[in-house]
């Protein structure tokens, strides 16, 4: 399985609740890919699908997935 974990309104920096290391901290110890996003800019909205798709063919080409078998799980 891959997850993103996504700060959203990076564009918002005066208002953050949340710091970016402490964000990165969490993903790197969930094993979580991280990024921050903003909607309003469209910054990043459209890298984190993108990194998404990698990361998983990354993880197909690696023999972690078994594409085959999970075609299966979800049809058959």
């Amino acid at each position: 399985m891959v997850i993103m974990l996504i700060g959203n309104k990076s564009d918002l920096e005066s208002r953050r609740d949340v710091k970016r290391e402490e964000g990165e901290a969490f993903a790197r110890e969930h094993g979580l890919i991280f990024m921050e996003t903003s909607a309003k800019t469209a910054c990043n909205v459209e890298e984190a699908y993108i990194n998404t798709a990698k990361e998983i063919y990354r993880k197909i080409q690696q023999g972690l997935f078994d594409v085959h078998n999970e075609v299966r799980k979800v049809w058959g």
